[in-house]
């Protein structure tokens, strides 16, 4: 039988005061070039490295050399080519210096990775039902941890569904986070049915009048088809219970995958409904340039970003902040 842990009831989080490290003092931009320094410093040491002090001419030799710099962070082969070519228009048989072609570079990623707000979707009326899906090993817990915690900090009252009920790991790692961050959890014994788990947190959700209910599920291979149709399950259960429920489902890619993060939201995309993408362990990667081919392939929204390991670092998506941490000071 599912229940659910109240705040009143985990120690220093009773009080009101969960045991979470505060938020760092540093700006949003800090925040993100911080995060974003692996993929930072390859751009723009390798970028660098092709110019001299006194510049160097723009040929197809240089577009060449770039092409295969900026590949290296993973963005594809069709934003390269887009910066390539733009640098190649602009400057073409023209001197330049390091810092003019990192200017456009930038402008160039920014523009790619425009994208309408990224705020969560909330429901009109009464709680909003976030799904969250991944594969294992994408950092979904820890996200969902993270973004609990940036709700919760939001003055939002938040319940944690532990809906990953085939790993105990899952479910007691969710539950030490919601006590440091003090809000409520819903859990079940291994192997319940999770549609199970997130009626009866859509259930709370109500009853408790929380703001928003978070459900995280078991991690699956794109390919696993039964799992995906017990993701089918709990769309329909928590549907029936909130109209318009799920309002967001949230795919969490791992950007240390580069590459193989695409398929997985290939995959993930269609048969979840996907609705956006938390992007995890960008501090620990330089591959942040696979954000640019995700949002280009499936125009799903990046809402979140991972920027480091506390539960605090964990940002809105912002292109102009994301493109000028990769490239400008």
């Amino acid at each position: 039988m599912a229940f659910w842990r109240s705040k009143e009831k985990e120690g220093d989080a009773a009080v009101g005061k969960p045991a979470i490290e505060p938020e760092p003092a540093a700006g949003i931009f800090a925040k993100f070039k911080t995060g974003l320094q692996k993929t930072r410093q390859v751009l723009n040491t390798d970028i660098r490295d092709l110019f001299k002090a006194e510049g160097r001419l723009v040929d197809e030799t240089l577009l060449d050399e770039l092409f295969a710099k900026l590949i290296r962070t993973d963005m594809g082969v069709g934003p390269a080519t887009k910066i390539r070519d733009e640098i190649g228009t602009q400057f073409r048989g023209r001197v330049v210096h390091f810092e003019d072609v990192l200017r456009t570079i930038a402008a160039q990623t920014e523009m790619m990775l425009s994208q309408e707000a990224s705020e969560l979707r909330m429901a009109t009326a009464g709680p909003t039902v976030v799904l969250v899906v991944g594969v294992n090993g994408s950092g979904k817990t820890t996200s969902i941890a993270k973004l609990a915690n940036f709700l919760t900090r939001d003055g939002k009252r938040v319940v944690l569904g532990a809906g990953d009920t085939f790993r105990a790991a899952a479910v007691e790692q969710l539950t030490i986070w919601s006590q440091r961050i003090g809000c409520e959890i819903v859990t079940a014994p291994t192997e319940t049915d999770p549609a199970s788990v997130a009626f009866k947190t859509v259930e709370r959700a109500i009853e408790g009048n929380f703001d928003v209910a978070i459900i995280d599920t078991a991690g699956r291979l794109q390919t696993q088809s039964h799992l995906m149709l017990q993701l089918e399950k709990i769309r329909r259960v928590v549907g029936k219970k909130i109209e318009g429920a799920p309002h967001e489902v949230l795919l969490v890619l791992d950007a240390t995958a580069g590459q193989n993060a695409i398929s997985q939201a290939r995959g993930f995309s269609d048969a979840a409904g996907c609705t956006g993408i938390v992007l995890s362990k960008l501090d620990g990667s330089a591959k942040g340039g696979v954000v640019i081919p995700i949002r280009e392939q499936f125009q799903l929204p990046v809402k979140y970003i991972g920027l480091g390991e506390g539960i605090g670092d964990l940002a809105t998506f912002d292109a102009k902040n994301f493109a000028d941490a990769l490239f400008r000071d």
